[in-house]
This record gives structure tokens, C-alpha cells and sequence, in this order.
């Protein structure tokens, strides 16, 4: 069922394929799709061979199940790329299985391959729309949604701003500026409605391209990066090249990892639905499941680690008003373009942090905003007030405590509180179901 949104261009609208072109690179643009296998090459201390095949992989999986989900599977407006919840534990399964050179991936792409398998089995069995139809009422939705948008926030300032590396003030110059020329935009939007599609439309395209021209005048675009990377290659670390292997504690491990990756997808889901205001059927959970596994199944075989639903969508379309899933067909064919043209994504990966903060910082605050919409459209209870109210507090508290205190739990336990999102969600549920009923309603404003 359909509700009322802002939107300029519904999910099953056509756009033309100039338009769908520019729009769908525009998401890849604000999308740090880069970062995490970045991270994991650090980590594990790649060499700049395997560092760029890891790259490449994850491009590639990241528009194959792109496609997957948005054409065959889940048929919604839904983008994937890789998340930051399985770094720690996939650097750690390497390292303890013979590292690079030992069985250290081909164990890593083995256990990613059983979980992956395993979201799928959820999916044909028809149990994971029980659970979500059972455990996860709007105000449990809403709340999700909520912690979806506040746990991205931090990641958006300090990583991307005031932990980048460079000049502190320059980075913060840099953010502002980007995020000036996105409120441009929109307040132009606004007031001018006879432009506004062009202003609303592009608005986050105009602001990284700003942005990264201010950057270039301060030096802080690496041009030698995007010069000595090659034109055109072929994907050099898929599974035919690392191997696989598989070993009982890791495949644990993983099978756990992506119940938590599942938890973050349903919110992403779910932010989705809140911005098209287009209802999940039963049918589209069940086969956004099995759409998630069988992007897994990719990334595996391409040699990356796990892609799920990406969050920043959601704001991306509640920003732009576009919702059309020919938008996210054309940015699953960029990512794909990217995966083979290595010199194109180089010069996407050397876009200064700084500035993809400073239109992310504003992506999360919407994702946020239409979490606490979907709450306030419901008739809540006095309960409910804690039902949303701990899973805010326990995603804040995990975005802020310190890493020491975490480093002294075991190991699975800390995996689920890397995800502050998984969490929030679990909680939610667990107040919904024990908390009384009926001991009063809060009146909708």
C-alpha cells in the first residue's frame, strides 16, 4: 500500500536514461563503497596487487547484487555494497588461518560462502517474513530506521572529517563546503518550483563535484593515484585465484555475522519502505533475503567480503525525491563499469573524505528524520516510549564507548557490539514483546 511522500519520481516511474545515468552515479558518488575493503587491505597489509583486486571485487558485487535485488529479487529501489560489521572478524579468520599466504582467504570466502547460503535457506523457507511480521511492529520499524540514521552519524563526522587524514581545518572547510552547496540546492528546490527537479535532483552530484574542485585547489586531490592505475583490467583475486576452505569455528563465526548483517538490512529495508512510502509484501521479504544470500554467494566468488543493503540510499532518495528503480539498475551498471575500468575508480576512491562527509552528514540526518516519521504516524503506547527510547540510548552508548572496554568481551559478543544497528534492533524487539500493553496511549500530535 502506498502513502503519501515528497517524492518527485515514484519507485516504478520511468526516467529517461540520460537522467537514470547521471542519478544512478550520483549514488555510487555519495556512497563510500571503497572504504571498508580499503580498511581490510590495511589490516591485513595487502600488497597494492591484492589491495586493487579486493577494490575491484567489491564493485563488481556490489552492482551484480545490486541488480539481483532491485530487478529479480526484492524489486524495490535497494543498493548493495559492503559493510564495516565483518572486517574485524574476516582480518582475524585470515590472519589465524596462514595470513595471505597461507589458507587465510580461501577460509575467509568459504565461510562467507556457507552464510550466504544460509540467508538464502531463511528466504525459501518462508521463516524470515514470520519473524519480521511476528517481531517487528511499526513502532519497532520506526525505531530501527531511527537508530539506522543516529549510528551513521559519528562515521560521517569523525571519520570522514575530523579523523580524515590532512588538515583538521581543512577538512572541516571542506565539509562545510559541500554541505553549503547541498542546502543550496535544496532551499533552491524549495523556493523555485519551476526548477525544482533539476536543483532537488542533482543536488548531491553539484556538491562532491564543488567540493572535490575546492579540494583540488588545496592539493588535496591525489592525481598520481589516478594516473598510475591502469585503464582497464580484469579481476585478478576471485576465488579461482585464493581458493577455498572451510573450517568449523569460522563458518560459526559467520553464520552469526550475517544474522547481524541481516538485522542492518531489515532497518535498511525499512527506511526504504518509510521513504517511497511503498509497503514490504510478504512475498518481497522472503525474496529480499534470498536476494541478500545470493549477493553474498557473489562477492564470495569474486573474492570480497559480504554485500548487504546499503542505508545511505534511503537518505539519498529522500534528498533527491527520486525513487525510480531504473536510478539503481544504472548505478548496479556504474559499479559494474567500475569493477572492469580500474583508472575510473581510482579517481572515485581518491574523492577527499572531507567532502563525502560533508553530504553524508546530511544523508544520515534525513535517515534518522524519517525513522521518527514512521513513529509519530503510529498510535503508540506508554511502553513504547522505552521501546524507542533504550535502543537510542544503547546505540549511542556503543557508538561512544571505548574500544578498550570491548576488546576485554569475547569474541562473538564482540562482533554484535561493533553493530550498534543489530543491537538496537534486538532490543526494540525483545521491549516490544515483554513490555504491558494497554496501560495507557500517548496521543498523536
Amino acid at each position: 500500500m502506498a502513502k503519501r511522500t515528497s517524492l518527485l519520481i515514484g519507485p516504478d516511474e520511468k526516467v529517461s536514461k540520460f537522467e537514470a545515468t547521471i542519478l544512478g552515479l550520483q549514488h555510487v558518488l555519495a556512497m563510500d563503497v571503497y572504504v571498508p575493503p580499503i580498511i581490510l587491505a590495511g589490516i591485513l597489509a595487502m600488497s597494492s596487487a591484492d589491495a586493487m583486486g579486493l577494490l575491484q571485487a567489491t564493485f563488481l558485487a556490489a552492482g551484480v547484487g545490486t541488480l539481483l535485488q532491485t530487478v529479480i529479487f526484492m524489486k524495490i529501489p535497494v543498493s548493495q555494497g559492503p559493510s564495516f560489521v565483518p572486517l574485524t572478524a574476516a582480518a582475524g579468520i585470515v590472519l589465524a588461518n596462514g595470513g595471505l599466504h597461507g589458507k587465510g582467504i580461501a577460509t575467509l570466502l568459504g565461510s562467507s560462502l556457507i552464510g550466504s547460503i544460509f540467508l538464502i535457506l531463511l528466504g525459501l523457507t518462508g521463516v524470515f517474513h514470520k519473524i519480521i511480521n511476528k517481531f517487528v511492529p511499526p513502532v519497532v520499524g520506526g525505531t530501527i530506521i531511527t537508530c539506522v540514521g543516529l549510528s551513521l552519524i559519528p562515521a560521517a563526522l569523525k571519520d570522514n572529517i575530523f579523523a580524515a587524514p590532512g588538515n583538521i581545518f581543512q577538512n572541516i572547510e571542506l565539509a562545510s563546503i559541500t554541505a553549503v552547496v547541498l542546502i543550496f540546492c535544496i532551499a533552491m528546490s524549495l523556493r523555485i518550483p519551476k526548477l525544482e527537479k533539476i536543483f532537488k535532483t542533482s543536488s548531491i552530484v553539484v556538491a562532491l563535484l564543488v567540493g572535490t574542485s575546492v579540494a583540488a585547489t588545496m592539493g588535496r586531490f591525489n592525481w598520481s593515484q589516478v594516473a598510475s592505475a591502469p585503464l582497464f583490467s580484469f579481476p585478478q583475486r576471485t576465488i579461482l585465484h585464493w581458493g577455498l576452505d572451510f573450517s568449523l569455528t569460522p563458518i560459526i563465526t559467520f553464520i552469526i555475522i550475517y544474522i547481524i548483517l541481516t538485522a542492518e538490512t531489515t532497518g535498511t529495508w525499512f527506511a526504504m519502505s518509510a521513504v517511497t512510502g511503498c509497503d514490504i509484501s510478504k512475498k518481497q521479504w522472503n525474496n529480499g533475503i534470498i536476494g541478500e544470500g545470493a549477493s553474498c554467494i557473489c562477492s564470495t566468488l569474486l573474492g570480497a567480503t559480504p554485500v548487504t543493503g546499503y542505508s545511505t540510499n534511503a537518505g539519498i532518495v529522500s534528498i533527491t525525491g527520486v525513487a525510480s528503480k531504473h536510478v539503481f539498475i544504472s548505478a548496479g551498471i556504474w559499479f559494474i563499469i567500475l569493477g572492469f575500468f580500474s583508472k575510473l575508480s581510482a579517481f572515485l576512491a581518491t574523492v577527499p573524505a572531507p567532502v563525502i562527509g560533508g553530504v553524508f552528514a546530511i544523508i544520515t540526518v534525513t535517515i534518522m528524520l524519517n525513522g521518527l516519521k514512521v513513529i509519530r504516524n503510529v498510535e503508540t503506547e506508554e511502553s513504547d516510549l522505552y521501546v524507542i527510547g533504550i535502543p537510542i540510548v544503547l546505540t549511542m552508548a556503543l557508538l561512544l564507548v571505548p574500544k578498550k572496554v570491548v576488546a576485554v568481551t569475547p569474541q562473538l559478543l564482540q562482533y554484535l557490539l561493533g553493530s550498534p544497528i543489530a543491537v538496537a534492533a534486538i532490543v526494540a524487539v525483545i521491549l516490544k514483546l515483554i513490555m504491558p500493553k494497554y496501560r495507557g496511549r500517548l496521543a498523536k500530535k
